[in-house]
């Protein structure tokens, strides 16, 4: 079972608020000598060292220096960044909006040979049409309130998809639950279109894309959305974030999740049986 990522992101702050407790009790301070020496209140140590409250580079370089501990503040630092990077809010990355959002990606999917993506609500960007993409990042730049530039994220979303998909040494392996041919995203034109796209891409050397059926025995639950890079990084999509996870035993928990989901999935014949009854379907 994979931990969920905000559980993730707080065992990590917890580690470096741990961190800061062994330095003052290591140094013989109480909280309220360490507050003394800092100039903070007593409750300001307390929240702290419970990870109530992240502690910035400031805060940790006072909290050395009154334990003549100095020299531990770079590394502290260091750690309680990654811990901050873990968690990614969508309106600190969308405020200038979608488009620069997408371009920021490339670096990443450019040195990624194998991509591992599992889906429970919408196709995978990688494989969206311009219309379904246009529909969905609409939707999400409405729901966040982020500039409108919606037209240059499609291009940028696309453009990434087309250097990665259909060139360079790129493999990618992708789940999708049935729900997500059958959530419509834009009207029965679009999903239509993008449905379609999905039957063509199956033939693509580089795509591997299985369906779990609505009939699946479930030895895996659903959860979020979430790919991974290689066997390196994890990423995975809150609604009001984006969590990066890098520590080795919690990406081979994604990539475990990842493979009871293939297992559950149906290939080839069966997949496009899937998809052309989700057309079927449409108005």
């Amino acid at each position: 079972m994979p931990a969920s990522p905000s559980s993730s992101v707080q065992a990590a702050r917890k580690a470096v608020a741990d961190r800061l407790r062994e330095i003052r009790r290591d140094a013989g301070l109480s909280g309220g000598a360490l507050a003394l020496s800092a100039g903070w209140y007593k409750s300001k140590v307390s929240r702290l060292e419970n990870a109530v409250t992240p502690p910035s580079p400031s805060d940790i370089r006072a909290w050395c220096r009154a334990c003549s501990a100095e020299d531990q503040a770079a590394d502290l630092i260091a750690a309680a960044r990654t811990a901050d990077n873990m968690y990614v809010a969508w309106r600190r990355v969308q405020r200038s909006g979608l488009k620069q959002l997408q371009e920021s990606y490339l670096p990443l999917y450019e040195r990624t040979r194998v991509f591992r993506t599992y889906c429970a609500n919408v196709v995978p960007g990688v494989l969206q049409t311009h219309a379904y993409a246009s529909a969905l990042l609409r939707s999400i730049s409405e729901f966040h309130e982020t500039p409108d530039d919606v037209s240059g994220a499609v291009e940028a979303r696309l453009d990434r998809s087309a250097r990665v998909v259909r060139e360079g040494n790129h493999r990618f392996a992708l789940v999708l639950e049935e729900s997500v041919l059958r959530h419509r995203v834009g009207d029965a034109q679009a999903m239509a279109g993008q449905l379609g796209y999905l039957l063509s891409a199956m033939a693509f050397p580089s795509v591997s894309l299985g369906v779990i059926p609505f009939a699946a025995e479930r030895r895996m639950w659903m959860i979020e959305t979430f790919t991974v890079y290689d066997e390196d990084q994890a990423e995975a999509e809150l609604l009001t974030a984006r969590v990066n996870v890098t520590a080795p035993s919690e990406v081979r928990q994604y990539l475990k999740a990842f493979a009871e989901f293939a297992k559950l999935a149906v290939y080839g014949a069966d997949a496009r049986s899937l998809i052309t009854s989700a057309v079927d379907a449409l108005d």
